[in-house]
């Protein structure tokens, strides 16, 4: 990673006021969940995104993308989505709710952005950026914000300025505080609690299939409707969601609804159970039992909510047969994209190994980020 000091100065003979750091998540259990007011097991890792604000004397706003290269630039007072500026929209978006907000709009600032996370494994990049961009401007102007507030506010500033629904789990997760502590964000509330990762025999592996995947947007969202036909049959009025279901209600729906719209639900209702599981299990440092719940979850992203494919059902399995490698599963959109395991360090060369002969197979060379389990967004010059 670059300095962001020294590039931030370079690119406009000023240095920044705030340098602020935010996290990428890795989302263990439940990111499928969110529209139904599900629960979400998160860490947040060692790869960060930073930002750097300095301000400027003008209402101008500049900013560089010190790892793209990029350019973009926008005035602070008439702010708008614009889909050539991709990632300076999400600097954009936070300023531009935050200044409303709190009333700094019309002041100019310079951007840089720049970190380590790598991109297209849904470990929650643009929360990042846009988690970093709060703390900044919560620090240069001085806005007296707890980071609870600041996370639901970054969430809502880009679900105004995309005009979409943003899920708010990877915006906690970054506030998430302490050393191998994870973050249980309950989506109902919202709100996160933490609890403690298995002891430091274990590390936490990330591992991208490299395999190119398809637009799962469509497929996600067809996912999302299937569940809505469940809910129209045991709760017509409304009020409910896959949350409020039991296991018996769907046993109900057999034959009355297609299999496929069934079994979607069924994910739903049983990994919703499966986070309270992997919480209580990890309360109580049982290893065996956390390592069973996320393989379970795994078999029925495969099975049930069907968003795996071959390549990645291959890695979790192969990887299964080594010694000390606890559990793997499929983690983000899924249709390829990435792996997390819990394995011990000696088994990391064997499962290397593996993926010699996964290239063989398919083709395609996997690369494997051994990553940490750190605390949330900092100031990095403070």
């Amino acid at each position: 990673m670059k300095d962001i000091v020294a590039v931030h100065l370079a690119e406009y003979e000023a240095p920044p006021a705030c340098v602020a750091s935010a996290p990428a998540t890795v989302k263990l259990l439940g990111e499928h969940t969110a529209s139904n007011d599900g629960i979400v097991l998160a860490a947040a890792v060692s790869f960060e995104m930073k930002v750097a604000v300095s301000l400027r004397k003008d209402s101008s706003m500049r900013f560089f993308a010190a790892d793209l290269g990029e350019r973009k630039r926008a005035s602070s007072s008439t702010l708008k989505y614009k889909r050539e500026d991709r990632w300076a929209n999400h600097v954009k978006s936070v300023y531009d709710f935050l200044s409303k907000l709190y009333d700094f709009q019309g002041k100019g600032i310079n951007v840089t952005i720049g970190g380590n996370v790598p991109q297209g494994l849904g470990l929650g990049i643009s929360a990042a950026i846009n988690m970093a961009t709060a703390l900044a401007l919560k620090t240069v102007f001085n806005l007296s914000i707890r980071n609870e507030e600041l996370a639901e506010l970054a969430c809502k500033a880009q679900s105004v300025f995309l005009e979409q629904p943003v899920p708010i789990y990877d915006y906690l997760s970054c506030i998430g505080p302490g050393v191998r502590s994870l973050s249980i964000i309950d989506l109902r509330v919202p709100r996160r609690r933490a609890v403690q990762f298995l002891d430091e025999s274990w590390n936490l592996v990330l591992t991208d299939s490299r395999v190119p995947r398809m637009s799962a947007e469509a497929e996600l969202r067809q996912r999302s409707e299937d569940c809505k036909k469940c809910l129209q049959y045991l709760a017509p009025r409304g009020g409910k969601t896959l949350r409020d279901v039991r296991m018996s209600e769907l046993d109900d729906l057999m034959g009355v609804l297609p299999e496929s719209v069934r079994r979607r639900c069924i994910h739903i209702v049983e990994e919703t159970a499966r986070v309270l599981e992997a919480e209580d299990a990890l309360s109580r440092q049982d290893a065996p039992a956390f390592g069973r719940i996320m393989n379970k979850s795994h078999a029925s992203l495969r099975n049930h909510y069907e968003i795996s494919c071959p390549e990645v059902d291959w890695l979790v399995k192969r990887s299964l047969e080594i010694d000390g490698v606890l559990c793997s599963r499929m983690t983000g959109p899924g249709f390829g994209g990435c792996v997390v395991s819990v394995m011990k360090a000696d088994a990391r060369e064997e499962f290397i190994k593996r993926l010699e002969e996964y290239e063989r197979i398919f083709g395609f060379k996997a690369h494997v980020y051994e990553t940490a389990i750190n605390g949330g967004m900092r100031l990095v010059n403070a």
